[in-house]
């Protein structure tokens, strides 16, 4: 007698597999859970083929923990029966989804995206500790998930981000605080979206300006200085790369900085600044232009740049030289300033909110200033 073939044999395993009870279905799954954990080293194509439909029809008549355990076993092979790897990758039962998402390398880009977009956040949350997440995938979560998607999105190293992803995390950080520290302070995050991330934080306010009419006319006052002139963002653009060069190889320090404050290569000094502490250019600009000292100090400060550098800095920035009360309150607030204070303050854009006022008091009671 001549034996049947795979696909006879499949058809009458299926008709014995629909009329077995339930406690000799959990017995056959066991059974295939065994057989393909002993055939994981070897090609499984034809064998993942024969017992998908047999699988399927299994799943439909055993308890959640035999499913998990088959889904934990399915976790493991680069080749895995394609309609059974899908139903329980998209189970509901997270229990069961999760371990053929958090690790199956036989789940397609697509079929990923289509369960971050239906599924809920546990099964969310284990593709996102994936070792490597696609574009596509990234922007699926995102658009679907909250914040708690976001922060694990940007904490893992493997995920890949578009542009599209890039403008969507940039919404979610001006509702989330904590997704604006992890996204500018992960490695590979480009400068341009940390710039956006710091000009847009939650905790940035615009400059305050002074209202005209509440302000009283002077009598014999000196005219005011004039405000230096900035450099253009075509300026900035050709310092950029050399200052990122200086920077990689050690050599932004406090010498080189000192020489761009002594010749007036604002540019240079303004880029510099920028690199060193994090803050954006336009920050750096504002408290280089504004009337106290206190922001232009604590730039200096997040920079890891020297009291003699800071001075320097402050003296040769509008043309006139700090006074010797100026000089004394500067070096005070230098010196009592902790370097994590004046960095944190920097990078995340309140110090631009800070020295928008022009009342004493606020400045000297604000936190940034450890006295």
């Amino acid at each position: 007698m001549m034996a049947n073939s795979p696909a006879v044999s499949l058809v009458e395993l299926e008709d014995a597999v629909a009329a077995c009870p339930p406690e000799r279905c959990a017995r056959i799954l066991e059974g295939i859970v065994g057989l393909l954990a002993a055939s994981r080293d070897r090609p499984q194509d034809m064998l993942v083929n024969m017992v998908d439909g047999v699988l399927l029809c299994l799943t439909e008549k055993v308890a959640p923990s035999a499913l998990v355990r088959l889904s934990e076993a399915l976790a493991e092979l680069t080749a895995a029966p394609q309609k059974t790897l899908r139903r329980l990758a998209s189970h509901e039962d997270p229990d069961v989804a999760c371990p053929l998402l958090i690790k199956s390398q036989a789940l397609s880009t697509i079929d990923l995206a289509t369960i971050a977009t239906a599924r809920g956040e546990r099964q969310q949350i284990a593709i996102c500790a994936r070792d490597t997440i696609e574009p596509t995938v990234t922007e699926a979560l995102i658009k679907h998930g909250g914040s708690r998607i976001c922060l694990a999105l940007i904490k893992n190293p493997g995920t890949r981000f578009s542009g599209t992803a890039y403008a969507a995390l940039i919404a979610e950080a001006v509702r989330d605080d904590e997704v604006t520290k992890a996204l500018a302070l992960r490695p590979d995050t480009p400068d341009h979206v940390t710039r956006t991330l710091l000009s847009t934080s939650p905790g940035e306010k615009p400059p305050v300006k002074p209202d005209a009419s509440a302000v009283p006319p002077a009598q014999d006052a000196a005219p005011a200085p004039a405000a230096p002139r900035l450099p253009s963002p075509a300026d900035y653009a050709n310092a950029r790369p050399e200052i990122v060069a200086l920077n990689r190889v050690g050599k932004l320090n406090d010498s080189t900085v000192n020489r761009f404050a002594i010749r007036g290569e604002k540019a240079n000094l303004v880029t510099a600044l920028s690199v060193l502490s994090g803050a954006p250019i336009e920050i750096v600009e504002h408290v280089l232009v504004d009337g106290d000292c206190e922001g232009l100090v604590m730039a200096c400060r997040a920079s890891r740049l020297n009291w003699a550098t800071t001075l320097t800095i402050l003296s040769n920035r509008n043309g006139a030289r700090p006074s010797v009360g100026e000089r004394e309150r500067a070096r005070t607030i230098f010196e009592t300033l902790l370097l994590s204070t004046s960095q944190w303050t920097v990078r995340w854009g309140q110090i631009a909110a800070s020295t928008g006022t022009s009342d004493p008091g606020h400045r000297n009671a604000r936190g940034g200033v450890n006295r």
